[in-house]
């Protein structure tokens, strides 16, 4: 029998429980904004904007993009890990994609508070 001794690495289940934690978090967001976008009275701009005016609905909203950021980092640094062998090729890969999506959510932030 084969012992595996554990010394802090967690073997990527703390990767694999975010992005099945991330998953829910935009599929109940899904939900909910259909909900709110199929319960408005009219499909216009100034219904929209009422929509997001309040502060619950720009903080879920926000939610769901960090929660997709971090979704996309695992995945996307997982296919790195897999498929790019080149060490440093690999690290400019993971800081460029680690920066536009920090941008990105910078971009959201700036969007959704500016209404």
């Amino acid at each position: 029998m084969v012992r595996r001794i554990v010394v802090g690495a967690h073997y990527g289940f703390r990767d694999w429980l975010g992005q099945r934690v991330t998953a829910v978090v935009m599929a109940l967001y899904t939900v909910f904004f259909a909900l709110n976008a199929l319960g408005l009275p009219e499909m216009s701009y100034d219904a929209w904007r009422g929509m997001f005016a309040g502060g619950f609905m720009r903080f879920f909203t926000f939610l769901f993009f960090l929660a997709l950021f971090y979704h996309a980092w695992v995945g996307v640094r997982d296919i790195y890990m897999d498929y790019i062998k080149p060490v440093g090729i690999r690290l400019a890969l993971h800081v460029v994609t680690l920066f536009l999506l920090i941008g990105y959510a910078g971009w959201a932030a700036q969007i959704l508070w500016r209404l």
